[in-house]
């Protein structure tokens, strides 16, 4: 049983080391979640988890090699074996491209108090929220709508230190809330709502459900329509789901090598850095102060990858406007990329903005600017097709419905989609406010997002699918 503290495993994992260079993350673990089916809660639970990294660096004859070995419900007595098991991993390793000298103490972003216990969450963080779904079912008695859904929050205090002295501590909580309503029995009406949240003082699950009841009336008249192309409003959660994968997408090395959508198209390498992406002067970024999408101010990862290296271990983060006035201006990349495309390193930020500056409408307000089209709520089933344009194919779900002059008077089948996100920029006519929004698709591993609705004038609606 482990009774060390996480600073503890740190120090003495980097004493035990025997490579050229060591890194040790630790990172404590505690989560909570809520679950309700039909009209009642069913579930809900805690738990707690520690897990250590070892991250050796060894330089070999062909170069530097690089061992990670990560494990969960460490003893005490296994630390050594921990760290004997990652410089093996290093000395028998394919030589890394990534290799640069490890962040020190002088040169990393600020971290939080060091020598403070690990923060923590439990039950307690629901109260609010459970009595608000308590009054959510009992005031929707004989309504003919069935409620589901969940709620989850999680802290993650992690631990990173160094043999160059670095030591950087952060503190992660992330909360998420996803409401469903059904009809009951043949009834189809279906809708969702998701929120992200730090800490649930912000979720109000009457208003969550007063929009999902919206909805559910709106789906009291069925429309089909066929497939092709069709004006869309996307509110922000949809504009979410497309863009997280832009930003997945959305890496230095693989444009500067002619891999990507982002790669120049005069087929002489390089990227479309300084190029027009987006029809509207609209602004894409992150930043790990943005108000209610705070996350770590420096780089931390076990993965000596591509776009996101160990070797960066403690790199500032700052905000970084990746499409400034609807121009691509940076990409994700590592330290040692930049030396291969001569651009500044700009490390991934755990959040992401879409922002149209001076833009005030919302949802609604964009609806009753429209004729005839469709009110897009959730997508989901998002897959790559083609990554040169960046082509993804999809489903729609939980609420597609037709909107004629100015309000929405149905509910539409259920559409398969063709669409490239960098084609959604270039092609939106209109943007709304900013507002916090919870990608369906992404939202579980990557939920601090902040985007705008967005009216697409010809939003390809490829087939029309019968899932529900």
């Amino acid at each position: 049983m482990t009774t060390s503290t996480p600073q503890d495993l740190v120090e003495r994992a980097l004493g035990l080391s025997r490579a050229h260079a060591c890194m040790v993350l630790v990172r404590e673990r505690s989560r909570t979640d809520l679950r309700w089916a039909g009209g009642s809660l069913t579930t809900n639970g805690a738990a707690r988890s520690r897990s250590v990294t070892v991250v050796a660096v060894a330089e070999g004859p062909g170069g530097t090699q690089v061992g990670v070995v990560e494990r969960g419900g460490l003893r005490d007595e296994e630390l050594e074996e921990l760290v004997r098991a990652a410089e093996a991993a290093a000395s028998s390793a394919i030589p890394t491209e990534e290799a640069v000298p490890l962040v020190g103490p002088g040169e990393a972003g600020s971290g939080g108090d060091w020598d403070a216990p690990p923060a923590a969450t439990g039950v307690e963080v629901f109260t609010e929220t459970a009595r608000g779904l308590g009054r959510v079912f009992g005031a929707s008695g004989g309504s003919g709508r069935l409620h589901y859904g969940f709620a989850q929050h999680s802290m993650v205090t992690t631990y990173l230190g160094s043999s160059t002295g670095l030591r950087l501590r952060h503190d992660q909580p992330e909360g998420t809330i996803e409401m469903n309503t059904r009809g009951e029995g043949a009834d189809p009406r279906s809708a969702w709502v998701g929120r992200g949240t730090r800490d649930f003082t912000d979720v109000d699950p009457e208003a969550l459900d007063a929009e999902l009841a919206r909805r559910a009336e709106w789906a009291s008249r069925q429309v089909d329509l066929p497939a092709g192309r069709h004006e869309v409003v996307m509110p922000p959660e949809a504009v979410a789901d497309m863009m997280v994968p832009l930003y997945f997408d959305s890496g230095a090395r693989d444009a500067y090598e002619g891999r990507s959508a982002l790669s120049s198209s005069d087929g002489g390498g390089g990227t479309r850095l300084g190029e027009r992406i987006a029809g509207l002067p609209l602004d894409l970024l992150s930043d790990p102060r943005y108000p209610g999408l705070e996350c770590a101010p420096f780089t931390v990862t076990g993965s000596p990858g591509r776009d996101v290296s160990a070797f960066d271990n403690g790199m500032p983060l700052r905000r970084t406007e990746w499409i400034s006035e609807g121009v691509l201006r940076a990409l994700g990349q590592t330290r040692a990329t930049a030396r291969t495309t001569g651009m500044k390193a700009t490390g991934f930020i755990d959040n992401l903005a879409l922002e149209m500056p001076g833009a005030t409408d919302g949802v609604q307000e964009m609806v009753e600017r429209t004729e005839r089209g469709l009110l897009l709520t959730c997508l989901w089933y998002i897959r790559s097709v083609d990554p040169q344009t960046m082509l993804q194919t999809g489903l729609t779900r939980d609420g597609v419905y037709l909107v004629e002059d100015g309000r929405v008077t149905g509910a539409v089948n259920n559409f398969r989609f063709n669409e490239s996100p960098l084609g959604l920029l270039r092609r939106a006519t209109e943007a709304g406010a900013s507002v916090p929004a919870l990608s369906r698709e992404a939202g579980s591993i990557f939920p601090r997002t902040a985007m705008p609705p967005l009216r697409i004038p010809d939003f390809n609606m490829s087939t029309v699918s019968r899932a529900s």
